[in-house]
């Protein structure tokens, strides 16, 4: 290890010190107390970030507002819904969530070519603010690192009131080798726009999360787009040498990979 990259002197001053700690982790550690509640500042930013998972979690997804005219334009992007009628009925019956509608399946079959190498689904999942936050930057990365590796690619689409099992729909219509499943996460109180992609192989109905690979946490102080494209093409990329998804298969991570996905990196 050279000098430059040894850590830095702790900070000898106990207010320094807790302010640098504070700053490695989003966590509300060390923040002090009133008495036996949090200080108001600290109180006001735990509502806020929970007002705002809320608002995610919520929030509906519109695809020219999320994604804009002209990547619409240039990947030809539609957008389908799952079985659930609305986003109350969705939260309530996740069953609903897993299975496309009669009218989204005849979509997807008068407009998407069937037996590609490589297919893309985007779907709303927990937080429609993810969706709208990292697949504009992600979609093409990938688009474009699959089609630099001679693979067919079939129209990406977007699924309003996802869940994950929606997989297995897709996979039955269209029969991709591989099919990948950007969806939002579940809200947390560190961040609303955490993204997902779920990848499977050759999905079809029964399948269940054993046959699935997840590479999470896709957001600005997580994994971002640029690795997380990397990682799941990389892991498609196994996949189909394979021909296998799931437990059976397992993220090969370089250095380089790990090292893109540190936030300013």
């Amino acid at each position: 290890m050279s000098e430059s990259e040894l850590p830095a002197r702790p900070p000898t001053d106990l207010a320094e010190t807790l302010r640098v700690l504070r700053e490695r982790t989003p966590a509300r550690i060390l923040v002090g107390r009133a008495g036996s509640a949090y200080r108001t500042a600290t109180q006001l930013s735990l509502r806020q970030d929970h007002a705002a998972a809320l608002d995610a979690v919520h929030a509906e997804l519109d695809l020219l507002r999320d994604l804009g005219p002209e990547l619409i334009d240039l990947l030809l992007l539609f957008l389908v819904q799952s079985q659930a009628a609305s986003k109350t009925e969705y939260l309530m019956r996740p069953d609903l969530g897993r299975r496309l509608s009669d009218d989204a399946r005849a979509k997807i079959g008068n407009r998407c070519p069937v037996g590609r190498d490589f297919q893309i689904i985007i779907g709303d999942g927990l937080s429609a603010a993810a969706v709208a936050a990292q697949v504009p930057k992600l979609l093409p990365l990938l688009i474009r690192g699959a089609v630099d590796r001679g693979w067919t690619v079939g129209r990406p689409f977007l699924v309003r009131y996802c869940r994950v099992g929606v997989l297995n729909d897709v996979g039955e219509l269209l029969d991709p080798a591989v099919v990948v499943l950007l969806i939002g996460e579940r809200p947390g109180l560190a961040t609303a726009e955490s993204l997902s992609a779920y990848l499977a192989y050759r999905p079809q109905p029964g399948h269940t999360d054993a046959q699935r690979n997840l590479i999470s946490n896709i957001h600005a102080r997580g994994v971002l787009p640029e690795a997380a494209a990397e990682r799941i093409l990389a892991l498609v990329e196994t996949m189909r040498t394979k021909g296998a998804s799931g437990v059976s298969v397992k993220e090969e991570l370089p250095e380089t990979l790990a090292k893109l996905g540190e936030p300013g990196a």
